[in-house]
């Protein structure tokens, strides 16, 4: 199983490369897109999901996997905390199951102690009923995934405009091959490092050229970095996934990490991919392009799903 992911993850199309910068959209781009995929394809899963402004009334419960599934009862993030502020409040995803809003809460509280952020930028949890997006993710389906943005926290408080249309910070360096020594500091290793070492924490997902820098200063003990998987993006943000709650039979987890620091060959591959994709892309097909992919329905997702998406 873990070979096919492997294979699927090379395959990803060139719109996943960093390149895209989803996470960095303005509030008009962003309606934009959601009004077209609305109307293009008015009852696929994401529409549907998409358009819920509140939770379901259930009790809380991630059902299916990360990237096909929903969430019944859900619990908003605060959009202001002592050491954090969410981001994009427009999108409405600062959602997530009771575990998610625990963690993230203690993390921020934490930041200046680890290294001595005034606190966190909170980017795209899930919607209030999980399910699929319309725009920018495959996964943050059963919430139980956040993305966090490697711009630190100011000391004041942002304004709605600047929350919904300042730009985070670009880690990687000009040729993606590493991190950018003008914006990426010992503070990045600290923080990600502090959430590897958290036990409901399954993944986290960051750029090749992140995890290059990762794994040069980690240290001696590098055990850490098997949780720390290199993908497409991310170079913006790091995203943190817990892993299924205890008992949560609803909840399809993924396999315990088992790669090694993954600082050798496997990183060095991904480098190179990544560059090859931006600065050298195949050449487009001759002929007409291929009908686009229909969405994923309802039909798609979990049974229960549907009983969340109707319930007041």
């Amino acid at each position: 199983m873990r070979s096919i992911s492997r294979i699927a993850t090379f395959l990803l199309p060139l719109a996943l490369l960093p390149t895209a910068g989803h996470a960095q959209s303005t509030a008009d781009q962003e309606a934009k897109t959601r009004a077209a995929n609305i109307a293009a394809w008015p009852d696929a899963a994401r529409s549907l999901f998409g358009q819920k402004a509140a939770p379901a009334s259930m009790q809380a419960r991630a059902i299916g996997s990360y990237a096909r599934g929903c969430l019944a009862g859900a619990e908003a993030l605060p959009v202001d905390g002592p050491s954090w502020q969410v981001m994009r409040l427009n999108r409405n995803r600062n959602w997530g199951h009771p575990a998610l809003i625990d963690y993230l809460e203690k993390l921020a509280r934490d930041v200046p102690r680890i290294n001595g952020w005034p606190g966190l930028l909170v980017g795209d949890m899930s919607q209030p009923r999980g399910g699929p997006m319309l725009t920018g993710h495959a996964s943050h389906q059963i919430g139980l995934d956040a993305d966090v943005w490697l711009t630190p926290m100011p000391k004041g408080r942002l304004d709605h405009e600047q929350r919904e249309n300042m730009s985070a910070v670009n880690m990687a360096r000009a040729d993606w091959r590493d991190v950018d020594p003008r914006n990426w500091t010992p503070a990045h290793t600290r923080l990600i490092r502090a959430v590897a070492a958290e036990p409901r924490v399954e993944r986290i997902f960051v750029n090749p050229a992140l995890k290059v820098a990762l794994c040069r200063e980690a240290g001696a003990d590098k055990s850490w970095l098997d949780k720390v998987r290199p993908i497409w993006g991310h170079n913006y943000h790091f995203h943190i996934r817990l892993a299924c709650p205890a008992g949560m039979a609803s909840c399809q987890g993924q396999e315990p990490p088992n790669f090694g620091d993954g600082c050798g060959t496997e990183l060095s591959g991904w480098v190179e991919r990544q560059h090859q994709a931006i600065f050298n892309p195949p050449k487009p097909k001759p002929g007409p392009k291929p009908k686009p992919k229909p969405p994923m329905s309802v039909d798609a997702l979990p049974p229960e799903c549907r009983q969340v998406l109707v319930s007041p």
